[in-house]
């Protein structure tokens, strides 16, 4: 039997500005990040199918023939992500210059070990060839042999950043900061998601603070695409043999990649074969394989015959064809090639099924990480395609079992990854203290009555598709680096957060906690720890901005959960109110009561004007941001008569005494 729990679904504009080219063929993303070409040290976040390849093409062409270095390497996790370099003729689409890499230094295509590539780097290193393209693997032997002096003046381009890390234990990150202390190379670093499942930095804060970073949101690149306008993430927890209730999850009428569980995971039967055939055979009758693509071909009871790509099949010759077929560059834009693809480990990383709608994973992954590698997948654009989902079929913990602590770990873990992509998903804040000097930012739509001095305004950029929220008493940031952490890197100080276990299970299940010792204390430490460099007043506001937009987007998922019918007043995002609480109290005006209310949380009132579903504009005056622990107090306090002894402190989150100032 397979339970729901609530998920996020976020709809998007469909404005077409991510996949527009410029004059130079370079969309977005791609102008942005080479706008920065110039700088030594260039770290691009960028979210899956944004073009992050191509960026790099864009700006290693302007190193090696405009800024004097001698050649570029590329450096790629996978063998398979290595095609994401082969030659571009960039020329055609207004570019100055082609992308072209000899088939010889294309290490990613050719036999042999990593360790006996190095010979192939060594020569390389000799030659007036300009490209080359190697695994992470390769170009950490050859660094060990040759040393790092042997790369000088030359651009080392790190592909799936987040796999390095500034731990001890990675070569690769040991040899970045090497590179960076000698300093006489360029970087270019490139990522989809930038922070590691294991929470461990992936460079060491003052090599960090050297990088120029361009960051595109994923909700800028979601909201510029032209076709999918709906997006929406899922868990889902079962009993028994996931293979049992898949179907309850897994549609057949939408272009699918299933993700089976490790062979040493909790859900896993052990029998990975035997699973795939079982989710064949759930689906229907098998009717043979293609021969020239290897797909198994499946008969559903309505009649359809589903082409199914089988990546788990452990003999090479077969998992080969079916690979191949899969990325056949012929087949790029035929919808009607593969329907459903079952994989392991695959698929997550350098794969292009630009018609996948679904992204099914069963059991949890390893790291936050992939699991936002995973939803990529599923968010390319593509015509007629304008919905994409990612569900997540999790074990049900079952206090009988052996291995319970394992299932209550793993629910935490999905609870992190939604909290994660929740912030990832949502638009870019801009908070800003309010203040008499405050006024209108260019570029922001502040509403129908336009940008007020009297009010904390919330203005939207529809070009940037950023939010301007003016905040009273929010601490700004002082050094550049304090700007820049709380403008690019707060998603970083989020995931810090939500991968703290002990945060998790405590703000979940401790009643008697005091929420401030999650925001202020275990947050402030995070800060800290993050970011030795800055100092108390600099980490106290990117801590501030880190809660102000942790706490923004679960007010609205909290309102967006709820269905708003024809009748709704406007409560918070129109949505319909969920009763949490109610109290009991006798022989009190309601009228009074309620401005009585209103005045002692007035400091924490959300203004904004925001148009219903039916375009008119609202501006409601009873939202108010407070936790429910602080209405309690203010309950009690009516109750025994002391209430007007006291005022509500957004910063400190608690009622505070008149005429007391603040620790």
């Amino acid at each position: 039997m397979v339970k729901s729990v609530p998920s996020v679904s976020v709809t998007y504009a469909q404005n077409g500005s991510s996949t527009k080219s410029n004059e130079l063929g370079m969309r977005a993303m791609q102008e942005r990040a080479y706008e920065k070409r110039g700088e030594q040290y260039l770290l691009i976040k960028s979210p899956p199918a944004s073009g992050k390849s191509r960026a790099l093409m864009f700006i290693a062409l302007d190193k090696l023939h405009n800024q004097g270095l001698k050649q570029a390497i590329v450096v790629v996790p996978e063998k398979s992500i290595g095609a994401s370099f082969n030659d571009e003729p960039l020329s055609k689409f207004g570019f100055w210059a082609d992308w072209t890499v000899a088939p010889k230094w294309n290490l990613c295509n050719s036999p042999g070990t990593d360790g006996g590539k190095v010979k192939s780097v060594t020569a390389f290193l000799e030659s007036s060839d300009q490209i080359l393209v190697c695994t992470h693997a390769t170009f950490r032997f050859a660094v060990e042999k040759l040393g790092v002096e042997a790369f000088d003046d030359r651009l080392i381009a790190v592909d799936e950043f987040h796999h390095v890390s500034a731990s001890e234990d990675s070569i690769l990150g040991s040899q970045l900061n090497e590179f960076i202390a000698r300093d006489r190379v360029h970087v270019v670093a490139m990522t989809g998601s930038y922070f590691r499942g294991d929470a461990v930095p992936i460079l060491l804060p003052e090599n960090e603070a050297k990088f120029d970073t361009i960051t595109y949101t994923y909700y800028e690149q979601l909201n510029g695409y032209k076709y999918l306008k709906q997006l929406d993430i899922g868990y889902f927890f079962y009993s028994g043999s996931y293979a049992d209730d898949i179907l309850a999850v897994l549609d057949p009428n939408e272009k699918t990649i299933v993700h089976i569980p490790n062979v040493n995971s909790r859900e896993s039967t052990k029998d990975k074969h035997r699973e795939v055939e079982h989710i064949i055979d759930a689906l229907g009758d098998w009717q043979g394989t293609d021969p020239s693509t290897g797909f198994q071909l499946v008969k559903t009871p309505e009649g359809k015959v589903l082409k199914i790509a089988d990546l788990v099949d452990d003999e090479a010759v077969k998992r080969d064809k079916v690979s191949s077929a899969l990325k056949d560059p012929v087949q790029k834009n035929n919808r009607d090639h593969v329907d459903i693809i079952i994989a392991l480990g695959m698929a997550k990383e350098g794969f292009d099924w630009i018609w996948c709608e679904h992204a099914l994973t069963v059991g949890y992954r390893a790291s936050l990480t992939e699991i936002v590698q995973i939803i990529g997948r599923a968010t390319r654009d593509a015509e007629g395609k304008t919905r994409a989902r990612f569900t997540n079929l999790i074990a049900e913990p079952d206090a009988a079992e052996a291995a319970v602590t394992e299932a209550v770990n793993d629910t935490l873990k999905a609870i992190a990854a939604s909290l994660l992509m929740e912030q990832v998903l949502a638009p870019r804040f801009n908070f800003t203290p309010k203040s008499p000097k405050s006024g209108p930012v260019e570029g922001f739509d502040y509403g129908e009555g336009g940008y007020d001095p009297d009010k904390e305004n919330i203005g939207f950029s529809e070009e940037s598709g950023q939010f301007q929220i003016e905040i009273k008493g929010l601490a700004m940031p002082k050094s550049k680096e304090a700007e820049r952490i709380c403008q690019e890197d707060l998603n970083e100080v989020i995931t810090a957060f939500v991968q703290d276990k002990t945060a998790i299970e405590r703000g979940l299940f401790d009643e008697e906690l005091v929420p401030e010792e999650l925001t202020q204390v275990k947050m402030g430490k995070i800060v800290g720890t993050k970011f030795p460099e800055l100092d108390a007043e600099d980490q106290e506001a990117v801590r501030q901005h880190a809660i102000a937009a942790l706490n923004l987007t679960q007010k609205a998922k909290e309102a967006a959960l709820t269905s708003a019918d024809d009748d709704a007043q406007p409560t918070f995002l129109m949505a319909n109110v969920e009763i949490v609480a109610t109290y009991e109290l006798y022989n009190i005006n309601r009228t009074k009561l309620e401005n009585l209310i209103h005045r002692i949380f007035e400091p924490a009132r959300l203004e904004i004007e925001i148009m219903d579903r039916f375009g008119r504009p609202v501006v409601p005056r009873e939202w108010f941001l407070v936790p429910l622990f602080a209405i309690k107090e203010a309950v009690e306090r009516i109750k025994d008569g002391t209430i007007s002894s006291y005022v509500y402190d957004p910063n400190k989150a608690a009622l505070q005494r008149r005429g007391v100032a603040p620790k």
